[in-house]
C-alpha cells in the first residue's frame, strides 16, 4: 500500500515518533524510507549581511569584512550541513536497524517551501510529519511548516500529534473501569465523499497490519435550519416573513428535510461497512446528529482513539479546495493523531439507500402530479410513511395518506388527495405519541414503526417517550416559562433548564445551544423543556467549559516556590545553569552539551553546575565544532588534490 514513505525531520520529539512511525509501517508494508531535513543556509546570510553594521570598527575595514563574510558563510553552511546530516543519521539507525531500504535528503531553503516542492515533484505514498518542531511553546496547537505543508500538497499525510514511543502507541491501549480495554483504535469520519472511502480503505489496511481496531463515524445536522430560520425570523419585516412562510419551511425540515438527511449518512456508513466486509472486517458504524467537527470532537475525546482518519476535503467541497474546514478545525483541536486522506475511491456499491419498495402505476402517476422542484422531497416522505406501517408496495391510498401529512388542505385539493385514513386517525388523536429509536434517535410520531426509516431497525428497538414522566420531572424543576418560537410555536422551559442553558457559554455557542433544545423537543413531542434534556443536547459544551474553567483556576493559583537547586541525575544545578541548557536546541546537541557541562564540573572536583560551568561546557562544545570543519575542510582539500 505504502510504496515510499517520506519524513521530515527536525530533531524535535515529534519528529522522532515520525520516524519511529515511518519504520514500523516500512516494516509492515514493505516500503522505502525518505528522510529530508530542510536547512536555509541562505536566511542567515541575509540576517548576517543586514547586521554588519553592528560590528566593531575595527571589523567594518574593507579586507577584515570580506573575511568575516567568508568565514561565516563556511561556518554557518557547513554548521547547518552538519546538522542536517546528524538528524538523519538518527533515521539512517532506525532504518538499518529495521532492515529498511532509507534514503537521506538534505534540502537548502526555506523549510516548508522546499518541502512542498519536494513532495509534489515525487511519487510519494504517504508523508509523517509531526504537529509541532522545534519552535513549540506550551500553546501551540499545529506548527506553522505542517500547517503550510497540508495546504499545498495532495498526498496522503499522517500528523503526528502523541509524543509516546510508537510502540507504545500500537501496544497500549488504555484499561477501563470494568477491566477492559478502551480507546487506541482507528476513527473514520465518512460523510460520502471520495476521499473519506478512500481514507477508510486505509484505515482498514493499517488497522488490520497493526492490530487496531476499525469504526466509522458519521455526522448531519437537523438543527443548522432551525437555527437560520431563527435568526433570520429576528431582522425580516413582516412582508418579508410572509413571503418566507417560516411555519411551513420549518414544518417541511421537521417532518421530510432531516429524516433525508439521517437517511444519507446513515447510508453512507452502510457502504462503509459493507467495504469493510469485503475485506473480512466486522466494523462498528455510529450516527450522530450536530455539527460535524463539534460531534467528532466530542467523539475523539471521548473514546481516545490511536488515530483519526479524514478525507482531506468534504463532500461538499470544489476538487480544488486545499482542506476543508471540519477537516481543519480536527487537524487543530483532536488531540490523537490524524491521517488526511488525499485519494479518491467511489464504492461500486450505491451509495444511495437500497430501493426496497415497489410502486403502483396509480402512485407513480400521482406523485407526478406534484412539481418536479418537490416531488424527491414528496417520495421520500412516502417512503418514510409506508416504512414505518410495514408497506412494501406503494399504493394509491399509502401516497394520498402520506402526503395528507405535510401538504396544506389547498394543495391536497389540487392533487386530488382524500387522505380518509389520516383525516380518521388525527380525529381519534387525543395526544400525539412519540417513539424513539435507540439506534439512531429518529423519532416517529403517531405510531409504532415496523422498521425505522433511517437505520432499519426493527420495532423492538423503538422506545415510547415516557412523557408522563417528563411532566413529573417539571413540576419537580420549579416555574415554567413559556417562549414563542420565531415560527409562532410555543414552548415551556422549566426554570432549572434555564439555569442549565446559562451553563453554555453565552454568544453564538448558546443560541445554537438553545435552538437544538428547541429542535429536539419540537421534533419528540416534548410536552416542556426540562434540565435533563438541556444537559442531553448541550451535555458536552457545558463539561469541557466547565474543564477550561477549572484549568483556568489551577494556573491562576500561587505557584510553589522553587528551590535554588536542582538534583538531576549525579549533579546539582542552578536555576541558571539549567534554563541555560534549555535554550540549546533538543535532541542530540542538548545531550552532548549537557555532557561537556557535567565532564566540565567534574575538572572542576564539584558537583553544582552553576552558569559559570555551564557557559565553560558550552565553549568547550564550540571549539570541538570549530576543530570539527577545520578537518572537514582538510579533507575535502586533501580530497580535491587527489
Amino acid at each position: 500500500m505504502f510504496k515510499k514513505i517520506y519524513v521530515p525531520v527536525d530533531n524535535s520529539e515529534h519528529s522522532l515518533r515520525s520516524i519511529e512511525l515511518g519504520v514500523a509501517l516500512a516494516e509492515k508494508f514493505g516500503s522505502n524510507l525518505v528522510g529530508c531535513h530542510a536547512y536555509a543556509a541562505r536566511m542567515h546570510d541575509i540576517r548576517f549581511k543586514q547586521m554588519e553594521f553592528t560590528l566593531p570598527e575595527e571589523y567594518q575595514i574593507e579586507e577584515e569584512l570580506e573575511k568575516q563574510r567568508n568565514i561565516h558563510d563556511t561556518l554557518i553552511t557547513m554548521g547547518l550541513e552538519l546538522i542536517s546530516d546528524s538528524y538523519l543519521e538518527v533515521m539512517r539507525h532506525y532504518s538499518e536497524k529495521s532492515m529498511v531500504p532509507f534514503e537521506p535528503r538534505m534540502i537548502d531553503g526555506k523549510n516548508y517551501k522546499v518541502l512542498v516542492d519536494d513532495i509534489n515533484n515525487n511519487d510519494y505514498d504517504l508523508v509523517i510529519m509531526g504537529a509541532l518542531g522545534l519552535g513549540a511553546v506550551k500553546d501551540s496547537i499545529l506548527g506553522s511548516v505542517t500547517e503550510r505543508v497540508i495546504r499545498r500538497t495532495k498526498t496522503d499525510t499522517f500528523i503526528i500529534k502523541d509524543i509516546a514511543p510508537v510502540k507504545e502507541q500500537i501496544e497500549g491501549m488504555e484499561v477501563g473501569e470494568d477491566g477492559d480495554k478502551v480507546g487506541g483504535n482507528i476513527i473514520v469520519g465518512i460523510d460520502g465523499s471520495p476521499e473519506s472511502f478512500a481514507g477508510l480503505r486505509t484505515a482498514i489496511k493499517m488497522g488490520k497490519e497493526l492490530g487496531k481496531e476499525v469504526e466509522a463515524i458519521a455526522v448531519y445536522d437537523p438543527y443548522l435550519h432551525y437555527t437560520m430560520f431563527n435568526s433570520i425570523a429576528n431582522v425580516l419585516t413582516e412582508k418579508a416573513s410572509k413571503v418566507f412562510k417560516f411555519k411551513e419551511q420549518e414544518q417541511l425540515h421537521e417532518d421530510v428535510i432531516d429524516t433525508g438527511l439521517a437517511k444519507i449518512y446513515q447510508s453512507h456508513l452502510e457502504v462503509a461497512r459493507r467495504i469493510a466486509e469485503e475485506d473480512g472486517l466486522n466494523l462498528k458504524i455510529t450516527l450522530l446528529d450536530g455539527k460535524a467537527f463539534e460531534k467528532i470532537i466530542q467523539y475523539v475525546r471521548r473514546e481516545k482513539p490511536w488515530l483519526l482518519v479524514l478525507g482531506r476535503i468534504g463532500v461538499h467541497s470544489d476538487e480544488d479546495m486545499d482542506i476543508g474546514s471540519n477537516t481543519e478545525n480536527l487537524v487543530r483541536l483532536a488531540e490523537c493523531n490524524v491521517l488526511l486522506s488525499s485519494q479518491r475511491f467511489t464504492p461500486a456499491i450505491d451509495v444511495r439507500a437500497e430501493e426496497t419498495m415497489v410502486w403502483t402505476e396509480e402512485a407513480t402517476q400521482l406523485l407526478h402530479t406534484a412539481p418536479e422542484s418537490v416531488r424527491g422531497i414528496a417520495r421520500t416522505t412516502i417512503h418514510r410513511w409506508a416504512m414505518e406501517r410495514g408497506h412494501s408496495i406503494i399504493s394509491l391510498k399509502v401516497v394520498q395518506n402520506s402526503m395528507a401529512s405535510i401538504l396544506p388542505e389547498k394543495a391536497m385539493l389540487a392533487m386530488g388527495i382524500i387522505a380518509e385514513e389520516v383525516a380518521i386517525e388525527k380525529k381519534g388523536l387525543l395526544e400525539t405519541d412519540t417513539y424513539i429509536c435507540k439506534e439512531c434517535g429518529y423519532a416517529a410520531k403517531d405510531v409504532l414503526p415496523v422498521i425505522c426509516p433511517v437505520c432499519s431497525a426493527e420495532t423492538e428497538k423503538f422506545e415510547k417517550l415516557d412523557k408522563e414522566a417528563i411532566m413529573n420531572r417539571t413540576e419537580l424543576e420549579g416555574d415554567t416559562i413559556e417562549e414563542v418560537t420565531f415560527d409562532n410555536k410555543r414552548l415551556l422551559w422549566t426554570s432549572d433548564a434555564k439555569k442549565a442553558l446559562r451553563l453554555v457559554p453565552s454568544g453564538y455557542m448558546r443560541r445554537r445551544a438553545k435552538a437544538q433544545i428547541e429542535k429536539k423537543a419540537r421534533v419528540n413531542k416534548i410536552p416542556s423543556i426540562t434540565a435533563d434534556l438541556v444537559k442531553e443536547v448541550a451535555g458536552d459544551v457545558m463539561e469541557h467549559t466547565q474543564n477550561l474553567e477549572e484549568r483556568g483556576k489551577l494556573s491562576n493559583t500561587a505557584k510553589p516556590k522553587v528551590e535554588e537547586k536542582i538534583k538531576d541525575g549525579d549533579f546539582y544545578w542552578t536555576l541558571e545553569a539549567m534554563e541555560r541548557l534549555q535554550r540549546v536546541p533538543e535532541g542530540f546537541m542538548r545531550d552532548g552539551t549537557r555532557e561537556r557541562m557535567e565532564a566540565c564540573a567534574r575538572r572542576h572536583d564539584t558537583d553544582l553546575i552553576n552558569i559559570a560551568i555551564a557557559e565553560e561546557g558550552i565553549k568547550d562544545g564550540l571549539k570541538a565544532m570549530e576543530e570539527m570543519i577545520a578537518k572537514q575542510n582538510k579533507d575535502k582539500k586533501d580530497s580535491d588534490k587527489h
